[in-house]
């Protein structure tokens, strides 16, 4: 997930319709939920590896830049070209959100599930905190074999944002 912020003014009122009209001053890019995530355990002096599906498209590409740059975490991304990167354009007017645009398209089992599964299973070994993450998105096609993993290593815990029960030590409605 990419998201985006466009900064401005506000001096006018549009004569179409009753909404403000913002003239962009500034943008700026940084990881979505999860690679904000990521760089909180980063900055706490822990290790994060993020692995997920985005668009092949610009959005793709700049929120894996934004990852590596602003989480500074390993990323195992899967590009597919049949889904559009999900982007969150937050417009921002005298430190007040006027407007939020998603664009997002909600996962299907796609051909790189197998390979994020293999991922997952490559590199749990390496964690002692798993946190698994889709926000309702679809994202978490083998959730059951990825819990199934982590709970044949006992010393782990898992988290999930899943709603439905997950078997996790821990279910979190937002993580």
């Amino acid at each position: 997930m990419l998201d985006r912020y466009w900064f401005g003014d506000v001096e006018r009122i549009s004569p179409e319709a009753p909404v403000p009209v913002v003239r962009i001053c500034a943008q700026r890019r940084a990881p979505g939920r999860r690679g904000e995530r990521c760089a909180q355990r980063r900055g706490a002096g822990r290790q994060a590896t993020l692995i997920s599906v985005i668009g092949d498209d610009e959005a793709g590409t700049l929120a894996g830049a934004a990852a590596r740059r602003r989480a500074a975490v390993r990323t195992s991304f899967h590009r597919d070209a049949a889904l559009p990167t999900t982007v969150k354009l937050r417009v921002i007017a005298r430190q007040q959100q006027l407007l939020r645009i998603d664009f997002e398209t909600t996962l299907r089992r796609t051909r790189f599930s197998r390979r994020k599964l293999a991922d997952y299973e490559r590199t749990l070994p390496e964690f002692d905190v798993i946190v698994l993450s889709d926000y309702g998105k679809g994202g978490l096609a083998h959730i059951a074999r990825m819990i199934e993993l982590a709970r044949m290593r006992a010393e782990r815990r898992c988290w999930s944002t899943r709603r439905e029960k997950t078997g996790c030590a821990i279910a979190a409605p937002r993580c």
